[in-house]
C-alpha cells in the first residue's frame, strides 16, 4: 500500500533532521546515539534510516570508527543546490576582487530555511588569518556578519518569525539572544551594514552585507572578515563601501545571467 501524504512528510522531516544532525558534527562524525540524542528519534528509527541513507550514497560509515559522516553524494547535491542561482561562479570574481583590495578573508553565505550556510571562501593574504568558517558550516540565521546581514534584509514578520523559531538554537550562542538579536537586526538596518565584533571568537571581526535579487530580496551575503585592529575607523568604512559595491555588483551580475529571482 502506497504511503499517505503524513506519512510520507513525516519520513522527510526525520530523514531532514537525521542529515543535519550529521552535518552540525561534519568534522568529528556522530555515533548512532548522538543522532539519536540530536534528533528525538528512537535508535531503531534512527538505524533503519541511517541504512536507508548509506545505500544512497548520502551518509558513511567510517570502517574503523564506525562514526556516520554525510556521504560524498551529499558533496554532489550540495553543490548544485549552492549553485543554484550561479553565485559559486559569478560570485568567485567577486570574491577575489575583494581579497586584492582587502588581503582579508571572504565569505559567501545564503539563507537555508531558518539557517546560513557557507558556501564559497577565499582566503585572504594577510599573515594573520581569519577562518571562522568552512565551507558547508551551518549557522541559525542572525548568528555571524553574513548571516545577520540575511536576517536583517527580510521582512519585519519574516525576521520575528524566524527569531522565534530560533529561540532554542540561539541559546547555544553566547550573546546571541532572542532580544539582542532584535537589536543587532535594527542595527544592521540603520547601519546598512552587519556587524560582527568578536561575538563568535574574541579578536576576530566581520562585516557582512546582502546580495539583493532585482525585488530587493536577499539571495545571498557577502563578508569580509578580519582581526580587530583591521576593522577599526576608516578602514571599517572602506570596507563597509567596497563590500557594499561588490554586493550590488554581484546582484547585478546574477540578475544579467538569469541568477537573480523575478
Amino acid at each position: 500500500m502506497a504511503p499517505t501524504q503524513s506519512s510520507a512528510g513525516q519520513g522527510i522531516e526525520r530523514v531532514s533532521t537525521i542529515l543535519r544532525a550529521l552535518a552540525d558534527r561534519a568534522r568529528t562524525g556522530a555515533r548512532l546515539t548522538d543522532v539519536a540524542l540530536a534528533t528525538g528519534l528512537s535508535k531503531s528509527t534512527v538505524h533503519r534510516l541511517i541504512g536507508t541513507l548509506t545505500s544512497e550514497g548520502l551518509v558513511e560509515a567510517d570502517s574503523k570508527t564506525g562514526l556516520l559522516y554525510l556521504g560524498y553524494a551529499m558533496c554532489v547535491i550540495g553543490s548544485a543546490a549552492a549553485n543554484r542561482y550561479g553565485l559559486v561562479n559569478v560570485g568567485r570574481d567577486t570574491m577575489e576582487a575583494l581579497e586584492k583590495l582587502t588581503e582579508d578573508t571572504i565569505y559567501l553565505s545564503v539563507r537555508a530555511g531558518n539557517d546560513a550556510i557557507c558556501i564559497d571562501r577565499l582566503v585572504g593574504t594577510f599573515p594573520i588569518k581569519v577562518l571562522t568558517l568552512n565551507v558547508g558550516d551551518r549557522r541559525p540565521l542572525g548568528v555571524g556578519a553574513g548571516s545577520l546581514a540575511l536576517l536583517a534584509a527580510l521582512s519585519d514578520d519574516e525576521i520575528e518569525r524566524v527569531i522565534e523559531q530560533n529561540a532554542a538554537k540561539l541559546a547555544e550562542y553566547p550573546g546571541y539572544g532572542v532580544e539582542q538579536l532584535r537589536e543587532m537586526v535594527a542595527r544592521s538596518r540603520a547601519d546598512g551594514y552587519a556587524f560582527n565584533e568578536g561575538r563568535i571568537v574574541s579578536g576576530m571581526f566581520a562585516i557582512g552585507v546582502p546580495v539583493r535579487d532585482p525585488l530587493g530580496a536577499p539571495i545571498a551575503a557577502l563578508t569580509i572578515a578580519a582581526t580587530t585592529d583591521r576593522m577599526q575607523g576608516e578602514r571599517r568604512m572602506a570596507l563597509v563601501s567596497w563590500l557594499t559595491e561588490a554586493a550590488h555588483g554581484l546582484g547585478e551580475r546574477l540578475a544579467r545571467v538569469g541568477g537573480g529571482r523575478s
